[in-house]
């Protein structure tokens, strides 16, 4: 198996894990393509970061096949280190020392010379806007500084693969959009990035395909409008102006676009989801929806049509939202990763 053939970064078949009576990794079968984001979406507990800890060799697999870059991550760990660096959910640089000092330490273990190391550390505390902080421990950073200086430590020595573990769990939303630029600034060099996240926003943003996991097993791949496309052509959000007529319009809109109706807090607003199956387009169903309304003496004050979100993929794929992962078992404790 060679990327030059395949073109692909990734390519497990049935990789497993397991941990006792736990199979924290379920058969996943993956597919990255060099040179993108790839996005692995999914709770706590979904099996993630045991996915990202068996590619980048520090599990190893009780099942299937995984090569990284035609190397595969058991016979051949070497080389794929060697192509690779990881960025896990917590810092991994040293607290005591200064952000200059550790990616000096860090460019020195990797074989830079004290000149070479200083430099390669100059330029990325200023790509990571954080020159003026260089002489600062890292335990006096933001939460959002430590993730910049942290994924900096991961691409000293320019990875052909990166792994980013959840990276932005825990920033405020100016820190999350800072570690973005980052990320597209890594892959506009040409390194191919795997991201983990529970972020819905986050895999949209950016990876140009998605897997969506769920207790260890991989239930839906493909790009952002693929699976967008999978649960429904799109969603009819209406705000009635009588509260009272909202019942019948609940039925009437679910018999006539045989779709399931969602009755929002707003006490007059109702949103339908739109089948996928239906040989009309999604603004001749919508038409059709008011028309039927008005036919029945039921006022709209307003409504929309839109795509369905990744919100609403993920409910549809798994029966409940990113947020409700138990949070337990394997997966779920991430404190001993370090970055290759």
């Amino acid at each position: 198996m060679s990327t030059h053939t395949s073109g692909l970064a990734i390519e497990t078949a049935g990789l497993v894990k397991t941990f006792g009576e736990t199979r924290a990794v379920d058969g996943v079968d993956l597919a990255v393509p060099a040179g993108t984001v790839y996005g692995v979406l999914g709770p706590n507990g979904a099996g993630k970061t045991t996915t990202v800890k068996m590619l980048a060799t520090l599990l190893r697999p009780d099942g299937g096949q995984a090569h990284v870059f035609g190397h595969d991550v058991v016979r051949e760990a070497d080389e794929v280190r060697g192509r690779v660096s990881l960025t896990g959910q917590y810092a991994s640089v040293d607290e005591d020392l200064t952000g200059a000092e550790n990616l000096i330490l860090l460019g020195r273990l990797l074989g830079h010379g004290k000149t070479a190391a200083r430099q390669r550390g100059d330029q990325l505390l200023e790509a990571f806007g954080l020159t003026e902080a260089a002489a600062k421990q890292v335990k006096h950073y933001s939460g959002g500084m430590r993730r910049r200086i942290d994924i900096a430590a991961s691409i000293l020595n320019t990875p052909d693969l990166l792994f980013l573990d959840e990276p932005t769990t825990g920033l405020d939303p100016r820190s999350r959009n800072q570690v973005w630029d980052i990320v597209r600034a890594v892959v506009a060099q040409g390194t191919t990035v795997l991201l983990t996240t529970q972020y819905l926003d986050e895999a949209d943003q950016l990876a140009s395909r998605i897997a969506v996991i769920d207790k260890g097993r991989v239930i839906a791949e493909g790009t952002k409008g693929e699976l967008k496309a999978s649960v429904g052509a799109g969603s009819v959000h209406l705000r009635l102006r009588d509260a009272d007529q909202r019942p019948e319009a609940e039925r009437l809109l679910r018999d006539l676009l045989i779709a399931e109706v969602q009755l929002e807090h707003d006490p007059v607003a109702l949103t339908a989801r739109l089948g996928v199956a239906a040989s009309d387009t999604a603004a001749d169903q919508a038409a059709k929806a008011l028309g039927e309304l008005a036919r029945a003496g039921i006022t709209v004050d307003s409504f929309s049509l839109g795509q369905p979100s990744l919100d609403e993929v993920f409910l549809a794929l798994t029966g409940h939202d990113t947020g409700q992962g138990t949070g337990s078992g394997p997966d779920s404790d991430t404190k001993d990763e370090v970055a290759a």
